[in-house]
């Protein structure tokens, strides 16, 4: 019989449908866990990188604090009634250059060309982390895609 980590690692490399994947173009929405158990939610950019998705933020803000205590977290990308929603568990941190990078890609993604730049040149003032996330659970409502 398989332990619960076996099914998460079997699970995790099937988890995105095509239509998930092709769904998941749009800023998320993060839900962490604040310390008093109330739930934080706020819309963030990511990067997909094969089944892991990367968050990044300024030190310092709620969700990035609560992460670190509780690496729990739900992810919902949506439109109209179609929606996509993952649950996820922090798989590892990091912050420096690499981070630096990570929020370049991220606003060359969502952020017009000639913006991105000016808005990269004021990251690079900002001390940023990076998170790692594997899914656990990917739920499609509708007909996402």
């Amino acid at each position: 019989m398989a332990t619960a980590a076996e099914k998460d690692e079997r699970t995790a490399h099937s988890l995105f449908t095509p239509n998930a994947r092709s769904f998941l173009a749009a800023p998320l929405r993060i839900a962490t866990i604040n310390p008093d158990g109330s739930p934080h939610q706020i819309v963030i950019w990511y990067t997909l990188r094969g089944d892991e998705i990367v968050v990044n933020s300024r030190r310092g803000r709620r969700w990035p604090s609560n992460l670190r205590r509780d690496g729990r977290a739900n992810l919902a990308v949506y439109d109209g009634e179609d929606a996509v929603t993952i649950e996820c568990v922090v798989d590892r941190t990091y912050e420096g250059e690499e981070a630096q990078a990570d929020i370049a890609e991220m606003s060359r993604r969502f952020y017009s060309p000639a913006y991105s730049e000016q808005e990269i040149a004021r990251y690079r003032t900002e001390q940023r982390i990076s998170f790692v996330l594997r899914p656990v659970r990917v739920h499609v409502h509708g007909d996402p895609g």
